[in-house]
């Protein structure tokens, strides 16, 4: 089924949404990291990014919060357009755990095996060629690249991060006793708490998002940043395990894959038709944003949009 809307009926059902759960309450800050304990947990903000270049929001969609696990699909691109799909597939792999994102019992489950890029364990192992400083940078540029403009890091948050990071020293330590990292893991450990904790706006991720959603030309800066073939490796990868242990529940009554951070962001990929992004402190006991969540499914079940549905939408001016 086809459908045409007008961006003006888009942004009607964004405010919409914001207005319907702005005020809802439930969930509570990440208050194992004092960083992200302290954030006003009524910030909220949704964002959405057209093939266009057109961007739609409501809320506090400027505001910079943490990345956390979002910066996990970041560098899963940036390992496949180094790498390529095979060498992650072979190196990484790309199944879901089943198991929360910070899971030990996930490697010594998979201690024969690798697993996805999506989840600590494997965004600990995956890195960039080169040495520490070139490889930071290269997840740097490639950030900017997929947002369309710099991200700072937040060094409170780094602070904060790396004084309680004390299960993902474990994950590190562990994953080198399975010869299943590739590099130092002091290194690796660290520049995956530096990614965490660079600071992103709900309008950046929609960015991101899109580019993906557009077979990797960033609809803002119309540059190409990644090659067409890597569009559905790295939205399949988000449909498997975004949300962790409630992927299937989340696709299942959304329809769109997307990918959690407990800095209270989501970002949302939806195929040739947009990017969405929404922001809200506080998270479920998975470490999902509540308000999120909600306001990225009101708009998805409002259009009657799903990844695995015939429904598409022709969205004009």
């Amino acid at each position: 089924m086809k459908k045409t809307i007008t961006s003006n009926d888009l942004k009607n059902l964004v405010n919409e949404a914001h207005a319907q759960v702005k005020d809802l309450k439930g969930g509570k800050n990440a208050n194992y990291i004092p960083f992200l304990d302290k954030i006003d947990s009524n910030l909220f903000g949704i964002s959405v990014c057209l093939p266009s270049g057109e961007v739609i929001e409501a809320g506090d969609t400027n505001y910079v919060f943490g990345i956390e696990s979002v910066s996990k699909v970041y560098t899963a691109i940036l390992v496949l357009r180094q790498y390529g799909a095979q060498a992650v597939l072979d190196k990484i792999g790309a199944d879901a755990t089943g198991l929360p994102f910070n899971s030990i019992m996930a490697i010594l489950l998979e201690n024969d095996h690798p697993s996805t890029p999506l989840v600590n364990a494997g965004a600990i192992m995956v890195k960039p060629v080169g040495n520490s400083e070139a490889k930071w940078k290269a997840i740097t540029d490639n950030m900017r690249e997929l947002s369309g403009s710099d991200l700072k890091l937040l060094d409170e948050l780094y602070k904060s991060e790396s004084e309680t990071n004390f299960n993902n020293r474990s994950i590190a330590w562990l994953l080198k006793n399975y010869n299943r990292i590739y590099d130092d893991p002091d290194m690796s450990l660290d520049l995956y708490t530096r990614q965490c904790s660079l600071g992103i706006t709900a309008e950046q991720l929609s960015i991101a998002a899109a580019t993906i959603a557009n077979d990797g030309v960033n609809p803002v800066t119309k540059k190409l940043i990644f090659d067409a073939s890597l569009s559905p490796k790295i939205t399949s990868l988000v449909a498997t395990v975004g949300f962790y242990e409630r992927t299937g529940d989340w696709l299942f009554t959304s329809g769109i894959p997307a990918k959690t951070g407990v800095g209270g962001g989501v970002m949302g990929i939806m195929p040739g038709h947009f990017g969405i992004s929404a922001f809200a402190p506080p998270l479920d006991s998975s470490g999902n944003s509540v308000k999120a969540q909600l306001a990225i499914k009101y708009i998805m079940n409002k259009l009657g949009l799903s990844i695995f549905g015939s429904t598409r939408f022709t969205i004009t001016g």
